[in-house]
């Protein structure tokens, strides 16, 4: 065993530079590679995330001002419609003022048409009264011989 021994010892001895170079790589990675790329990684991972917030933080932003432009463009088209339906009302009301107005001129008008009109019936019938006397008597003259005439107008 002690031979056994001896040679674990002598396989130990030869394997101990082979550690220490073997712990000073590891530390020189470290060192060197594993602690400047970690932090590279870590700065790297923060400004993605920090892009990541901000852009999470724009979209939302991005909505609020979409939902606010939404409302406003909502309350703009209900001025709106309000304004043209005020707009609309008001030109019915004027139109039926003015409606009625040439309706009140128009029955006016007929109004003083018919009496006009009736005026001149009236004037035309005293016209007709009074010539009809002496072209009724014209009509017998022509239409009755001389004697005939004569004997009426006496009677």
């Amino acid at each position: 065993m002690s031979d056994l021994l001896q040679q674990l010892s002598g396989l130990v001895l030869g394997s101990v530079p082979t550690m220490l170079l073997f712990l000073a790589t590891l530390a020189t990675y470290r060192w060197l590679v594993h602690v400047p790329l970690t932090k590279v990684l870590s700065e790297r991972y923060a400004r993605t995330q920090g892009a990541m917030e901000k852009a999470t933080a724009a979209i939302a932003a991005a909505e609020v001002k979409t939902a606010e432009y939404e409302n406003r463009l909502r309350s703009a088209r209900v001025s709106i419609f309000r304004e043209r339906q005020e707009r609309l009302h008001a030109l019915h009301v004027e139109s039926e003022k003015v409606l009625s107005e040439a309706r009140f001129a128009a029955e006016k008008h007929v109004v003083s048409a018919r009496l006009s009109l009736e005026e001149s019936m009236e004037k035309v019938r005293l016209q007709l009264d009074a010539s009809i006397d002496p072209l009724t008597a014209e009509v017998v003259r022509t239409l009755l011989p001389q004697g005939h005439a004569s004997r009426q107008e006496r009677a």
